[in-house]
């Protein structure tokens, strides 16, 4: 199988400093990410500059009480930073990309040559945004956090109608932290085989738990938040791993992905040496030449140097040609056969 790509989400975890969003993409690097993701919008372009009620959080969230133009404000990443934050990711060999949260984002990002579009969980609704992401011929990945069945076809169908085949759709649970026993991670097999596309995780939830499992469920994406220090703060601070946390959750995807290896029944190398140690048959005490065969001459013990134990019921109550010695591997060329 080919490897899981790991995704450090960035998202607002620079808390307003360029420094710290440029020291992001070195120690993503460094704990093992393939890939580090911005997020691309300004609040003029996410939401409305407006106090009316229905632009307050109040959902028990980490941002309830904020206004989506203030939370938005606070935690955008400048677009006067990305030119130079796409060029220390490429300089440290990892993959950069964004996810767009409207047209001009997609242009915007056009110009550093984006190599991936990721469409929000809360975006998957948004579908002139997709089909004007997917006509970039880009690959396209979109979460499902808060999609029902027709917005996922929707959404696919956006993507295709364009000629953009290239989809891989994350499972992801829209809560922040995300409760664990809320993941459903068994959607992850379901997407790929109800719609005919990768598929992987956005997490939100606390721990490598869940990436280890998505493996498992044949994700080919896993996207994690990412801050270098949680003593930075910020609003996604809460459920992102540090450079410690993150690096160990990738040693732990490399080995989960590892133990799954392939369908396959011939035994390896160390498999086959292991027989050493199987059942086969052995003279358990002195025989005499003509005497029968017993179960208590003949046992199945370890180890499996000897003839097979499926041998034991045709051999029993047979003679022996010879003499044989407590210990002797048995053999068929033993036995009289009359």
């Amino acid at each position: 199988m080919s490897k899981v790509m790991i995704i450090a989400e960035m998202s607002a975890n620079h808390n307003g400093s360029k420094q710290v969003a440029l020291d992001t993409i070195r120690a993503a690097k460094r704990a093992g990410a393939d890939a580090v993701k911005l997020q691309t919008y300004t609040a003029d372009t996410i939401t409305l500059d407006c106090h009316a009620d229905d632009f307050r959080i109040k959902q028990g969230t980490l941002w309830d009480g904020k206004y989506l133009h203030d939370l938005y404000k606070e935690a955008y990443t400048p677009w006067e930073w990305h030119e130079e934050i796409f060029q220390l990711a490429k300089e440290e060999g990892v993959i950069c990309f964004s996810t767009p949260f409207d047209c001009s984002a997609v242009d915007f990002l056009e110009s550093l040559d984006n190599p991936i579009y990721k469409i929000a969980s809360f975006e998957i609704t948004d579908i002139p945004l997709i089909e004007y992401a997917a006509r970039k011929m880009k690959p396209m990945v979109m979460s499902t956090g808060i999609a029902t069945e027709e917005d996922i076809q929707l959404a696919l169908d956006a993507c295709r109608s364009v000629g953009n085949h290239d989809i891989t759709l994350l499972k992801c649970t829209s809560s922040y932290p995300a409760p664990i026993e809320e993941a459903n991670l068994c959607m992850i097999k379901d997407l790929a085989e109800r719609y005919g596309v990768k598929t992987g995780l956005s997490d939100h939830t606390i721990g490598s738990i869940s990436p280890i499992v998505a493996v498992t469920q044949g994700a080919t994406m896993i996207e994690k938040h990412f801050i270098i220090d949680h003593r930075i703060g910020g609003p996604d601070a809460a459920f992102s791993m540090d450079e410690h946390e993150f690096a160990q959750m990738v040693k732990d995807v490399r080995q989960a992905e590892a133990s799954i290896g392939s369908v396959s029944y011939e035994l390896t190398v160390k498999q086959q040496s292991g027989r050493e140690f199987s059942r086969s048959l052995y003279v358990a005490e002195d025989i005499k030449v003509g005497d029968v065969i017993t179960e208590q001459n003949i046992r199945s013990v370890r180890p499996g140097f000897g003839l097979h134990p499926k041998y034991l019921k045709e051999v029993l109550g047979k003679k022996v040609k010879k003499d044989l010695e407590k210990g002797t591997r048995f053999r068929l060329e033993f036995v009289l056969f009359e």
